[in-house]
């Protein structure tokens, strides 16, 4: 799928792009759990346009700026305005090494 095509509660969304930013990670401390968690967000782009990718954790030290990705089974929800292709329990993100 294009990310220009990407609308908000689309589920189970595959997509290849690329990782043209990421952020400086931050800690979050989990409502729910307690636990303290890592999070940067990444910008993926395809010709079509770009959507923040939210990394938690281990998906961060996956992936640095200019890399291609192709994520399976995502979801796009949207956060402060904005959509964002999210990866849940059984998404998987792949690096695509050249």
């Amino acid at each position: 799928m294009e990310i220009g095509k990407l609308r908000m509660g689309m589920r189970r969304v595959e997509v290849t792009g690329k990782i043209v930013d990421v952020s400086d990670e931050r800690k979050v401390i989990s409502r729910r759990t307690g636990r303290e968690n890592r999070l940067a967000i990444a910008i993926l782009a395809d010709d079509t346009g770009m959507i923040e990718l939210p990394l938690w954790n281990d998906n961060i030290d996956k992936v640095k700026k200019g890399d291609t990705v192709h994520i399976e089974n995502g979801y796009v929800s949207s956060f402060r305005g904005r959509l964002q292709l999210n990866l849940g329990r059984y998404s998987k993100l792949t690096v695509m090494r050249e």
